[in-house]
């Protein structure tokens, strides 16, 4: 039963002497495992209360109370948007209460992201990705390197075909990417990730914070920019992209196809949810995807993820050739992204994303 807003005021006056809340209102919907409440406190502050309701949001939750307290006053200063802050935490009945400073914002949804807030984004996961990896490693968090990626993609692969369920196309489509070096010639970065439109808040087109930092680890740079290559909008994923590279100051030539390639794993990754889970829903569903994303990318060969194309190709040339601008578009969410046990769906089996190749 979900916890009222009463009874998670209370929680957040024992995780925070002293404390005193004038009022409390629902936060969210409780549906994701996770009573949330939005506090007043006498003294003019605005907090947020979380108390998790299943095993999973409470495992996402101790992962995130990790990353956040890696996020040092130093740390934040350099980047460009607020995190949450860790106020404190209290029991609550087997699990954990916790209360943290409200980020002001409006919630983004991919639908409706404008290039301009695409290239506030870029921005702002430029500013991550610049952070040093010492944020990551002093709290024992992962630290990939390319190497690393390589192997899990291909175990994520191997699992994949193992169902039988996987196309032969994509098969030797993916199988070439993970056997291609040049692909994954890249320095690892601080990532988030588990980025998504979700993760954003904004007003108008700039970014003000950023949600949800459960999987903070080092590892590819292109994990926390492939879901823009969903949006219905063919010029937000160029304006991010290249928002990204100025932000930057240098260029990852194969960032975009390792976007793309990230883009189409998770649709195997949804293919092993349903597998694991038992679903046959699921499974129909992720195998239609995989079917449409083979006729996508048939339909032009030039758009491999292991060579260079024989013709020059941009990140709209790309969603132009995925048909993403049909109404809604697609939304690409790292699968897991929320908790472990309720994997997010990649996106529709008609919009599937091909690969795009950055500018020089």
């Amino acid at each position: 039963m979900a916890r009222t807003p009463l009874t998670l005021a209370a929680l957040a006056t024992a995780a925070v002497p002293g404390l005193d809340v004038t009022t409390a209102v629902r936060l969210g919907s409780s549906s994701g495992g996770v009573d949330s409440a939005l506090l007043a406190t006498r003294d003019g502050r605005s907090l947020v209360v979380r108390a998790p309701r299943t095993a999973a949001a409470e495992s996402e939750q101790s992962a995130d109370m990790v990353a956040l307290r890696a996020l040092s006053d130093g740390v934040r200063g350099r980047l460009p948007f607020a995190a949450p802050r860790l106020l404190g935490q209290a029991p609550a009945g087997g699990t954990r209460a916790v209360v943290h400073e409200f980020v002001d914002g409006d919630p983004v949804s991919l639908a409706r992201v404008t290039p301009g807030l695409a290239a506030s984004i870029g921005q702002a996961i430029a500013a991550i990705h610049a952070l040093p990896t010492s944020v990551v490693a002093d709290v024992g968090l992962p630290q990939l390197r390319a190497v690393d990626v390589v192997r899990e993609s291909t175990s994520t692969l191997d699992r994949a075909v193992s169902t039988g369920l996987v196309p032969a196309g994509l098969q030797r489509r993916w199988e070439l990417a993970v056997e291609d070096t040049t692909l994954w010639q890249f320095t690892p970065t601080v990532i988030n990730g588990a980025l998504a439109a979700s993760s954003f808040l904004a007003i108008a087109e700039t970014v003000t914070g950023v949600l949800g930092w459960s999987r903070l680890q080092v590892a590819d740079p292109a994990r926390d920019l492939f879901w823009l290559l969903g949006a219905p909008d063919a010029a937000v994923p160029d304006a991010a992209f290249d928002a990204y590279h100025q932000a930057r100051g240098v260029h990852d030539k194969q960032l975009g196809r390792r976007a793309v390639f990230a883009a189409e794993l998770e649709v195997a990754r949804w293919l092993l949810h349903g597998t694991a889970s038992r679903s046959q829903e699921i499974i129909d569903d992720a195998v239609g995807m995989l079917h449409a994303l083979l006729d996508r990318v048939h339909t032009d060969m030039t758009a491999s993820l292991a060579a260079e194309p024989v013709r020059p190709s941009t990140l709209t040339d790309a969603h132009d050739l995925a048909g993403l601008r049909s109404a809604g578009g697609l939304d690409l969410q790292p699968v897991g992204a929320a908790s472990p046990a309720s994997p997010s769906r990649p996106g529709s089996g008609d919009d599937v994303a091909t690969p795009p190749t950055p500018r020089d």
